[in-house]
């Protein structure tokens, strides 16, 4: 009754009771995923010194930091394996960016850069709002 309640088997509730009649609570306290692999502070303090390096570095071609790129060095440095979203959080919560190129581009036109943010820009985004007042209803028409 209380496996199919709970939609469990029957033996994970048995395993459950006698965890709990050994250990009490505590005992039924999650240990976290089994196959989740951790990335300790050392080996974090090797992974941040490679970081340093940058994605050049380990043979990528340009600056960009991706998780995918990090999980790349990960996997042959640290040989841990791990998911490109438990990369992105691990650097998040270091305080790493997860793409962050190291300089700008050597071609890049400051002043074209400004121009077009000034002039372009402003005719390309448009305003959401209405420059004329009314009711935000779609049933309600509007005043006049």
């Amino acid at each position: 009754m209380i496996a199919k309640d709970l939609r469990v088997s029957v033996r994970s509730v048995e395993r459950r009771g006698r965890a709990w009649r050994e250990g009490g609570t505590e005992a039924l306290r999650s240990a976290g995923p089994a196959n989740s692999p951790t990335v300790t502070d050392a080996q974090f303090a090797v992974l941040e010194e490679e970081l340093g390096k940058g994605p050049v570095a380990h043979g990528f071609d340009d600056e960009r930091r991706t998780p995918a790129r990090v999980q790349t060095m990960i996997r042959r440095r640290l040989r841990v394996s791990l998911s490109v979203a438990t990369v992105w959080r691990l650097l998040k919560r270091h305080g790493w960016s997860w793409q962050a190129p190291a300089r700008r581009a050597l071609e890049r036109d400051e002043h074209a850069v400004e121009l077009w943010k000034k002039e372009v820009r402003p005719r390309v985004k448009g305003s959401r709002r209405r420059v004329e007042p009314g009711s935000s209803s779609r049933t309600k028409p509007d005043s006049p």
